[in-house]
């Protein structure tokens, strides 16, 4: 039995504010856990601090808040304020992000991300705990900061891993690892990295679901998307590191070159279909439950939009978070 079941928020399409509606639907089918990201929609911590509110007994975390983005006294801020809002149920999930978000979106320089994540995991987890922190850290240096409200609860720390270096880090160093874009079968490669004597080490996966029975409607979102991601030299790695880089290394290719089109056409269905769970809400919930099946403690849905969903309106989002409830 899966204890704990995740979806990513807010919903496509819905504003925050007709959140509430959705949070309520959630909780009743099952869901533990409410889980954020921060790309370019809502930054991470807004849609959590309105569920904190609108469902006080849910799970909350983020995956992830880039640990760039926002220097190392305020990320401790705004995490204490959530762990304070919602006491013993939040969990920050860090990571280095990309390239693209940091230094094209925010201004900042993407060096060193291994190091960056090391630095800010020790400074939060003893800022968090209400420390004086004084202290030069490898890629920052922050001195005689102390939070004014340390949280009665300090939250989890998680961070976002791929390969083996941060994979290790997570287990060393961190309460848990957060999982991205790879297939159920994947998961035990990457936990053998992530070994730990901790019980109580969390495993987040973020899993992107697109429900609906059109297959080539969702293996054509499926490629982009995979185009999108796995062209970063981080998650290239990632996969070659996996062993997709024979059926993945004509895409890289043809990105590579500026073929876009030749790129996307060389994405192979078998891995669409193990990358990206598609199909009735039942066969997706299927699909997501092996994940919990391979070692994930908290599988955490990530929607994708289809027609079905924006033709079909409210009734259609409740009909399929039913179908989609906890196992």
């Amino acid at each position: 039995m899966v204890t704990r079941w995740g979806m990513t928020v807010p919903l496509a399409g819905i504003p925050l504010a007709d959140h509430a509606a959705v949070f309520a639907a959630l909780t009743d089918a099952g869901f533990t856990d409410f889980w954020s990201s921060e790309v370019n929609g809502t930054d991470a911590f807004t849609p959590l601090t309105l569920a904190s509110a609108w469902q006080p007994e849910a799970r909350l975390g983020t995956a992830i808040t880039p640990v760039y983005t926002r220097g190392p006294g305020l990320l401790a801020m705004t995490a204490a304020a959530l762990a304070e809002a919602a006491p013993g149920r939040f969990q920050l999930g860090i990571g280095a992000s990309s390239p693209v978000v940091v230094g094209d979106w925010n201004a900042a320089d993407f060096t060193q991300p291994f190091a960056r994540s090391r630095d800010m995991l020790r400074f939060l987890r003893a800022a968090l705990a209400g420390e004086t922190v004084d202290q030069s850290y490898e890629t920052f240096q922050v001195r005689r900061f102390r939070l004014e409200r340390p949280p009665a609860t300090p939250p989890g720390l998680l961070l976002a891993a791929l390969r083996p270096g941060m994979l290790r880090l997570a287990a060393a160093e961190a309460d848990g690892v957060i999982l991205n874009w790879l297939a159920a079968g994947d998961v035990p490669q990457a936990l053998a990295e992530a070994k730990t004597d901790n019980p109580d080490f969390d495993v987040v996966a973020r899993i992107f679901v697109c429900p609906t029975e059109d297959a080539a409607y969702a293996r054509t979102v499926g490629r982009r998307m995979i185009a999108a991601y796995l062209t970063v030299p981080a998650y290239l790695e990632f996969h070659r590191w996996l062993g997709r880089e024979p059926v993945l290394a004509p895409m890289w290719k043809a990105w590579a070159a500026g073929d876009r089109k030749a790129a996307l056409a060389a994405i192979p269905d078998e891995v669409v279909d193990d990358l990206i769970v598609h199909g009735t809400p039942e066969q997706c919930r299927a699909h997501v439950t092996r994940y919990a099946e391979a070692g994930v403690k908290v599988p955490v849905m990530a929607l994708l939009p289809t027609p079905d969903l924006e033709k079909g309106g409210p009734a259609a989002l409740t009909a399929l978070i039913s179908g989609l409830s906890r196992p």
